[in-house]
């Protein structure tokens, strides 16, 4: 079939819209049509050049929710007319990871899809005869993708589209990160660094287990309040003070959980020097770029701190995302102030200048 969809042509220009060839889904594929698609910062950074592994040309986009339209053989949890939320983390439930509750990092199709390529070492994208490989194994800024079974969510056909591609990237990284790798204990007081999407996500989290006190730290007043709306207690600006202030208010000790959302490794080291001596855990969820170093004094470490990094955040797709949709469903989590912008497929580039400029959270573009 032919499709329109976002191809980065070289590495620094714009995206180009255009009509590319899709093929049909194989053994354990689906095809599936997006109906809504996040332009996360990952996305930018690739398209950048700045990512060491990034390739083109490529149809960018992993942040996607649409709908099942056909299946290929040997798919059984799949079948047409479900809603799903795109993986680019994905859950076989059958490989030593899957079957280990300690990580989410799938280890099925890792390979190829670091590649390009679907797990058959193939894409299905292409442009007269040309591959054009697939980006995380999603590419859903199109207006199709054909993607593993492995890497589709199923979830509740009521959560509204623009909402549910959410899920895919960002906010699930975020929740994650006080749910599954922090396990946030109740009562507790956090200190989140960040709050874009996937910080907001983290303050979320945090008030969903039971936090006592929640801190949220960013440059921008704007995104403060935004951070109030999801549970932040206390907010602060950003800025050389900011592990000072935080040891001010938490009587000298620093916070129980500390989060980093930014991928800036100053904020990195001011979340390990904030976290509370003794029990204190800091958890990384934000991306460095290419060669960066976290600098830490190993006293603090020695004094009873922690560091964790989380991917997606621990969020085994398949099984969790569904019910964190749920939960979203149950007014749990409000997620109207996270759309700032609704933009169509041929204003991809724009999605990105938005976020150059950090206004607001998420620009969602919307398929008709």
């Amino acid at each position: 079939m032919r499709m329109r969809a976002a191809v980065l042509e070289e590495f620094g220009a714009p995206l180009a819209v255009q009509e590319v060839e899709l093929a049909e889904p194989r053994a354990g594929e689906a095809l599936v049509r997006l109906h809504a698609c996040g332009v996360c910062h990952t996305d930018l950074y690739t398209a950048s050049g700045a990512d060491p592994s990034g390739y083109a040309p490529t149809v960018l986009g992993h942040e996607g929710a649409g709908v099942v339209e056909a299946v290929g053989p040997d798919v059984g949890s799949l079948a047409p007319g479900d809603h799903v939320v795109t993986l680019f983390s994905p859950q076989c439930r059958e490989c030593v990871h899957c079957l280990d509750e300690r990580t989410n990092l799938c280890l099925a199709i890792r390979e190829e899809q670091n590649k390009g390529h679907l797990p058959d070492g193939t894409t299905r994208i292409s442009r007269d005869g040309e591959e054009i490989r697939s980006f995380m194994g999603c590419s859903t800024f199109a207006e199709h993708t054909v993607m593993p079974e492995i890497a589709l969510a199923k979830v509740s056909p009521a959560a509204p589209f623009e909402h549910a591609c959410l899920f895919a990237c960002g906010l699930s990284t975020g929740l994650g990160a006080a749910i599954n790798t922090a396990a946030v204990r109740p009562g507790s007081t956090c200190a989140v660094f960040g709050a874009g999407m996937v910080g907001l996500g983290a303050v979320a989290g945090c008030r969903l287990q039971g936090a006592e006190r929640i801190i949220c730290v960013d440059l921008s007043p704007q995104r403060l309040e935004l951070a109030r709306g999801q549970g932040a207690t206390d907010l602060i600006e950003g800025g050389e003070g900011t592990v000072d202030r935080i040891l001010e208010m938490t009587g000298g000790f620093g916070a129980d959980y500390t989060f980093e959302a930014t991928g800036n490794v100053a904020v990195m080291r001011q979340a390990v020097e904030a976290a509370r001596m003794a029990w204190g855990l800091c958890t990384v969820a934000g991306v460095a770029g290419r060669g960066e170093t976290l600098d830490v004094v190993p006293r603090l470490l020695i004094t009873g701190r922690r560091i964790a990094g989380s991917s997606f955040g621990g969020v085994k797709g398949r099984d969790q995302v569904p019910v964190l949709v749920d939960r979203y469903l149950a007014g749990e989590i409000d997620l109207d102030p996270f759309v700032s912008h609704r933009i169509t497929l041929d204003e991809v580039n724009r999605g990105f200048e938005l976020m150059e400029a950090q206004d607001g959270i998420r620009s969602v573009i919307e398929f008709s």
